[in-house]
């Protein structure tokens, strides 16, 4: 039974929303967004409630959503972290931890090398290089976006030294690579598979989910994304031991994880009874706090438990939110279509079933105009677009020390450059009703008329 005046909060909370959600959107007036939170009062009541209780920090709604939300990665066990970037870094950093558990099962090196594609996120890239890693870099391949596996292969073949210990990419946009083929190479060279699920949550391959077929694979709730807790992400896993490891880093390199299932009770409950012992090889005498005792050289990279509140609720939603993007790209492909002969459009790959994240588009060497006449249109008609992510990564700023290891990177990455040039996308999440749809339709007709 909720105190009565948390019950009023909570009711005028639910009234204000219901009262200002079906503000009317006006063509050429109001921007078409290409994505955004899909929230009810549920998940403001949600955080409301945790905000009040006074339990900030990582808690109960965070553990009980780890638990929870696993199975949609197709995984037994993950960890909640602040957002999907920290995601894809727990993932790397957990490659070096002192652990025997890693060392008996990769015992990877600095310096190890990974494949990845030159096109991508950064914080898919960047984990490798923070984490004394190597990235090496493959092209795309057109109208996927996704890596190009027989570049990847050429790579494997003449990795004479087996210094390519494992590869890295995320699914493009909702739309996997060929997985049969990918999943043969990583058998074949004995790699080990870090999947960046972040855009791809609810896809599928085979009738697999996107997400059970890396050793360790992430997905990001960044308001964009396919749900929100406005920032977060997890990293899912099959081990138990692998998740304490993963937990550890984000947990600032913590040793102790027995309360977990009780977070801050350390007192009862899954709680050892074991904190004051002598845990410290470096003064073996003394009677430490395990709860102090750091075991990796971490981060802190924990959620606050509002995230979790909001998350178990869009949880709730997410079935209906995936259809929608199915359903929004299935519309979109029809305005587009008659287009073909100047835009290459996105097509699931064979056996997937895409819960796609956007509808990514690149526009033709022969379509008799370029991308920014294209987006110039749109964006004027307040149609959102985005570029898709980095392009060419070598191209940035923060990157040229590495880009001078490849020489021409046009020659190098061909499809890469055209990505850069001429690749943009638009939205396909649930906010985009029929009549903003009508809306792209008349003026994706009135540009090529």
């Amino acid at each position: 039974m909720k105190n009565s005046n948390l019950q009023e909060i909570l009711d005028l909370v639910e009234n204000y929303v219901e009262n200002n959600k079906n503000k009317k959107w006006k063509a050429g007036e109001d921007w078409v967004s290409y994505s955004g939170p899909t929230f009810t009062s549920d998940e403001y009541k949600a955080a409301i409630e945790v905000l009040l209780d006074g339990w900030l920090i990582y808690g109960e709604n965070a553990r009980n959503f780890e638990l929870q939300f696993a199975a949609h990665m197709g995984k037994k066990n993950g960890i909640l972290t602040n957002s999907g970037s920290s995601a894809n870094l727990l993932m790397t950093a957990a490659l070096t931890s002192k652990d025997k558990y890693i060392k008996k099962r990769w015992n990877i090196e600095k310096g190890s090398k990974f494949i990845t594609p030159v096109v991508c996120f950064p914080t898919t890239v960047n984990p490798l290089i923070q984490c004394g890693f190597e990235p090496v870099f493959v092209d795309v391949t057109l109208p996927d976006v996704n890596l190009d596996l027989d570049h990847v292969e050429r790579l494997l073949k003449n990795d004479t030294k087996r210094e390519i210990r494992g590869i890295i990419f995320a699914h493009v946009l909702g739309n996997p690579p060929d997985m049969d083929r990918l999943m043969y190479l990583v058998d074949k060279y004995n790699l080990i598979f870090l999947e960046d699920t972040c855009d791809a949550l609810g896809s599928t391959y085979d009738n697999k989910k996107l997400g059970s077929f890396g050793d360790i694979s992430t997905c990001s709730f960044f308001p964009a994304h396919h749900m929100t807790m406005g920032e977060g992400g997890y990293v899912a896993t099959d081990s138990n031991k692998l998740r304490q490891i993963l937990a550890s880093f984000r947990d600032w390199g913590r040793a102790c994880y027995c309360n977990s299932l009780k977070p801050g009770n350390v007192t009862s409950g899954t709680a050892c009874g074991n904190r004051f012992q002598n845990w410290l090889p470096g003064a073996p005498e003394a009677t430490y706090d395990h709860r102090y005792v750091f075991d990796e050289i971490g981060f802190n990279l924990k959620p606050l438990d509002l995230q979790a509140a909001i998350g178990l609720q869009q949880l709730k939603k997410l079935d209906y939110m995936d259809q929608a993007r199915k359903d929004n790209f299935k519309r979109l492909t029809e305005i587009f279509s008659p287009y073909e002969d100047k835009l290459y459009l996105p097509k699931a790959t064979e056996k997937a079933d895409p819960s796609w994240f956007a509808y990514l588009m690149t526009v033709r060497e022969n379509a008799g105009f370029k991308r920014e006449d294209f987006v110039n249109h749109l964006e004027g008609n307040k149609i959102q677009t985005r570029s898709y992510f980095s392009g060419n990564i070598l191209y940035h700023p923060g990157y040229r020390d590495i880009a001078k290891k490849y020489g021409n990177l046009i020659e190098k990455f061909p499809i890469a450059h055209q990505v850069t040039f001429s690749s943009f996308f638009l939205g396909t999440y649930v906010g985009l009703t029929k009549e903003k749809l009508d809306y792209i339709e008349h003026n994706v007709e009135s540009f090529f008329k």
